[in-house]
């Protein structure tokens, strides 16, 4: 049998890097506001990653219409791509494009 690779997490929290409350809805993974986020997960939502460094947006692309964000860890280097939210800050990501 296969494993599920995804686990739906609903919880808010408090971002570490700029102090915004952030209500979580099951598939957010980073501040809305600032778009950085924590490195907590091996496979998504399963808190499985012992890290928790913070996850840096490096850069953004536009790909079939929508955003995708690129991260990096700043404190073991593993890098994540995850798609733009709809409630992501629109200025923050397209600050990112190109970068």
């Amino acid at each position: 049998m296969q494993s599920k690779k995804f686990q739906r997490q609903i919880e808010g929290f408090v971002c570490k890097k700029c102090g915004a409350k952030v209500r979580g809805n099951g598939y957010t993974d980073h501040c809305p506001v600032c778009l950085w986020g924590l490195h907590v997960d091996v496979n998504p939502g399963d808190r499985a990653a012992g890290c928790r460094g913070m996850m840096e947006p490096v850069r953004a692309e536009v790909k079939s219409g929508k955003y995708l964000l690129y991260y990096i860890c700043k404190e073991c280097g593993h890098k994540f791509r995850v798609k733009s939210a709809p409630e992501d800050n629109l200025y923050a990501v397209t600050k990112l494009i190109n970068k």
